[in-house]
């Protein structure tokens, strides 16, 4: 959170947030960040911080949902299993991979 809102956050990306990445070139050591909509680009600038650029995708897309706790399914071995609607298996961090889960 920063400037009262919630950020963008992105595992993805090497800066921590959603759509802000290194600037390059003459913009390198800047943050820069751009998105797609409706099959434009906008830009909305280069930034001296990560936070600065993820701030402003904010404001231009509207404050990141809330996270969800994660729901508990059931325990197993003395482990916490935790749903998930995004995966397939319906686990969270739980991929099947060749017939194989993993």
């Amino acid at each position: 959170q920063a400037e009262g809102l919630r950020l963008h956050l992105s595992s993805r990306s090497s800066t921590g947030y959603k759509l802000v990445r290194k600037g390059e070139g003459c913009n390198a050591g800047r943050f820069r960040v751009e998105y797609k909509a409706r099959g434009q680009t906008i830009w909305l600038g280069d930034f001296d911080s990560a936070v600065e650029a993820a701030v402003a995708y904010a404001r231009a897309v509207g404050e990141a949902p809330e996270p969800q706790a994660p729901t508990v399914a059931t325990e197993s071995e003395g482990l916490q299993l935790h749903l998930s609607d995004k995966n397939s298996t319906g686990y969270k961090g739980v991929v099947k991979d060749q017939g194989r889960f993993r």
